[in-house]
């Protein structure tokens, strides 16, 4: 039998070391913060040395970016593909977010972890990065901007600032996670159930199609 292994087979182990050590990172940042959360601290949670970690990731920041780039990668993946499941722009909109908190309940691990990251990392110029202008396109945004224009191009929805409600429903939706003090007082399926219900005050014609 060949014990050499092949290119492909190099690569899954690679993948998945990557995947373990991020996961690490999530489990990690949850426990301890981002401050605390060095490299060895990561590796100890992982069951792996340092030596490790840093022969996948330069250093703590590009571990933070990568942890970063596939905790917004999931949460968008989760929530689009139930979305994609529903047929107006208003089920899309109501399918958004119950969805979307629905995912910060199911993995508070990894809603804290994105928090942490996003308020307390900071460029090598010292920038923080919930500062930083956005590189690429938001998937999530970008399919509210989407179900918005549908909705207004059907008739279904009144006249609005896309972009503007867009941020509006994304911030109202991903808020849940980050306020402890409304997250104690209130249980997602009565805040899901109040949004859903300002969202088609705001954006919705009522039956005479008033604007």
């Amino acid at each position: 039998m060949d014990n050499r292994r092949t290119k492909e087979e190099l690569t899954f182990i690679s993948e998945a070391r990557r995947a373990q050590i991020i996961h690490a990172a999530i489990a990690t940042l949850d426990r301890i913060g981002f401050q605390r959360a060095s490299l060895a601290q990561i590796a100890k949670e992982a069951g792996i040395s340092p030596a490790l970690i840093a022969y996948h990731f330069r250093d703590k920041n590009e571990l933070m970016d990568q942890t970063l780039a596939t905790l917004l990668e999931e949460s968008a993946e989760y929530v689009l593909r139930r979305v994609e499941q529903a047929d107006t722009p208003k089920q899309k909109l109501h399918a958004f977010i119950d969805a979307g908190l629905a995912y910060q309940c199911l993995h508070p691990q990894r809603a804290t972890a994105l928090i942490e990251i996003v308020f307390h990392a900071r460029t090598p110029d010292n920038v923080p990065y919930y500062k930083l202008a956005d590189d690429g396109e938001d998937p999530l945004e970008s399919a509210l901007r989407q179900i918005l224009t549908e909705g207004r191009r059907t008739g279904e929805f009144r006249e609005f600032h896309v972009d503007v409600v867009a941020s509006i429903l994304q911030s109202a939706v991903f808020e849940y996670a980050s306020n402890r003090g409304l997250s104690g007082k209130v249980d997602p399926d009565t805040y899901a159930a109040e949004l859903k219900r300002l969202v088609d005050r705001m954006v919705v014609k009522d039956r005479r199609g008033d604007e």
